[in-house]
């Protein structure tokens, strides 16, 4: 499921992701970006608009890691965290596989496996806990961009 709507509250996207959504776009995309999006969720991966993206990542930075979280973390393997990690950057099971130099239903494995572990219902979610727990932390802006 794609939500597109005028509308990027937190809340609206909270409960859309809650709900199961892929994907969270404004209605100012592109109508290429729109078909891009519903190939993402299509496939069982997750998208969310930019500026939506960068609002919740500064919303969760700016709160203090939840030690259930913590805790979960603790039960992935080392090669599990680091692939939840390269989903947080956003990169794809091919791009996970050639960074972690494992075949690509390896890190797809790795993938789901951390999924499973931390009971995240979709890529979304992971990226989310990867925030929340301070596994990876939001790069800083940079002059110009």
């Amino acid at each position: 499921m794609v939500i597109l709507t005028n509308y990027g509250l937190d809340e609206y996207v909270f409960n859309a992701l809650r709900a199961g959504a892929a994907g969270f776009l404004v209605k100012d995309i592109r109508p290429e970006d729109f078909l891009h999006a519903v190939r993402v969720a299509a496939r069982g991966d997750a998208l969310l608009a930019p500026s939506i993206t960068r609002r919740l990542i500064d919303r969760f930075v700016s709160q203090p890691p939840s030690t259930g979280t913590d805790t979960a973390l603790n039960e992935l393997t080392n090669r599990e965290r680091e692939a939840v990690a390269l989903v947080a950057q956003g990169l794809s099971n091919d791009e996970i596989a050639e960074r972690m130099v494992i075949s690509p239903v390896t890190a797809k494995t790795h993938v789901n496996r951390a999924m499973t572990k931390l009971h995240a219902r979709d890529r979304a979610q992971l990226v989310v806990l990867a925030y929340e727990s301070g596994l990876v932390a939001p790069r800083e802006a940079r002059s110009g961009e």
